[in-house]
């Protein structure tokens, strides 16, 4: 037996637990009496075009051809829409037979570690970072190498940065808007994260690739603009989910798209068919692959997230509460009142709250709070967020 695949399966994924706990908990005391905030599942409808699309496609495609195999990196007329988007959109080159269509970003990141990695490589990303990339990681054969962002922001800590890279670094592995601070990087942060880059790939005499997670990109609020990366650092590789913009988690879509300007972009997108070849994917569900073809640049109404955020992070802020503003996603990251998070979510459980601790985001000290819920669970959970912060005032903490 694989001892480690006995050990990812025997130790759930802590936002599981959390969440599997609120369902039994809320089938004891009453779903009114339990708030939430543990999964990132998006609470707003797809938009109507949506079922508009998939409806018309069930009756007017074939339906042999409309479920049957397409080809391992995706239906061609898929790609060609998805790049000729990519490229209207953020004036950037982008090639169809440089994107792959995937089962979601989880698929997304596992396939392009693995098309970048030998054994003993090294990603670098920056906490507080999505709890799985441990697993991605580690399962291309490479080791994931952590760095705290900067605490008053959760920008890039460029001092730390510059002393992690070694002649095994192979990959930066950025997530913006964040998972799970809502923190977007500035044009700034990513404008000096690509000259760092382009200058330890020259010192180490290998082009070291950044790999962007963009499951949030479209959910952003305020006008905050989210840079592309491709047009910043050409050795880009993109993983895009549309789980989060159109409201479909369950249904694994998304695709990862090559810069062609990068080293070896050929190779590496060869190199990503044969990931997703050895790790069994055998193509992206074909009905999904042609509804997003018709569907590029729309979203679920994010306004519900935007109004959501304000009203918690208002109430949050004033019974004394910290936490970074986010500009985008659908969570807080709120420090603890105490060091200890797991203790604090133990606490929060006592007034009905179901927070995800951050240690598992590489970040003790923190708890996420994901507001993707309806605005009455927020305006009911209101007062047990007061509750437990003067519970925590009251003990001097």
């Amino acid at each position: 037996m694989n001892q480690r695949m006995y050990g990812l399966g025997s130790r759930r994924s802590v936002i599981r637990e959390i969440f599997e706990y609120g369902k039994k908990r809320a089938a004891e005391v009453g779903a009114d009496k339990v708030f939430d905030f543990s999964l990132g599942n998006p609470s707003v409808q797809p938009p109507q075009i949506v079922e508009d699309t998939l409806v018309g496609l069930l009756r007017e495609e074939d339906a042999t051809a409309l479920h049957g195999y397409t080809s391992a990196q995706g239906d061609l007329s898929v790609r060609r829409a998805i790049a000729e988007y990519i490229a209207a959109t953020h004036g950037v080159k982008a090639d169809p037979d440089l994107i792959y269509m995937t089962c979601g970003a989880a698929a997304s990141l596992t396939i392009t570690l693995s098309a970048l990695c030998e054994k003993g490589d090294e990603v670098i990303t920056f906490a507080p970072f999505f709890t799985e990339y441990r697993v991605f990681t580690e399962t291309a054969g490479a080791k994931l190498v952590e760095l705290a962002s900067d605490p008053e922001t959760f920008q890039i800590d460029f001092p730390r940065l510059e002393k992690a890279f070694t002649e095994k670094t192979a990959a930066v592995l950025v997530n913006s808007p964040n998972n799970p601070s809502g923190v977007v990087y500035s044009e700034e942060t990513v404008k000096k994260l690509a000259a760092l880059l382009a200058r330890k790939s020259a010192e180490y005499g290998r082009t070291i690739y950044l790999v962007t997670d963009e499951p949030y990109r479209e959910l952003v609020y305020g006008g905050v603009k989210v840079p592309y990366l491709t047009a910043y650092y050409k050795h880009t590789v993109v993983c895009y989910s549309y789980s989060k913009s159109l409201s479909l988690p369950g249904e694994r879509i998304g695709y990862i798209f090559v810069s062609p300007e990068a080293d070896g972009a050929k190779e590496l997108y060869l190199a990503v068919c044969g990931a997703g070849r050895a790790l069994g994917y055998v193509c992206a569900p074909s009905l999904f692959q042609k509804m997003v073809a018709r569907c590029q640049g729309v979203t679920s109404d994010i306004s519900v997230y935007e109004r959501n955020r304000d009203m918690l992070l208002s109430a949050l802020r004033e019974y004394g509460y910290s936490c970074v503003r986010p500009d985008g996603a659908f969570y807080l990251f709120v420090r603890s009142p105490e060091p200890d998070a797991n203790a604090f979510c133990e606490r929060a459980k006592a007034h009905g709250l179901l927070l995800v601790p951050g240690d598992d985001f590489g970040c003790p000290g923190y708890v996420r709070i994901a507001y993707c819920v309806s605005p009455d669970m927020i305006r009911r959970s209101l007062p047990a967020f007061r509750a437990l912060a003067e519970e925590y005032a009251e003990r001097g903490e």
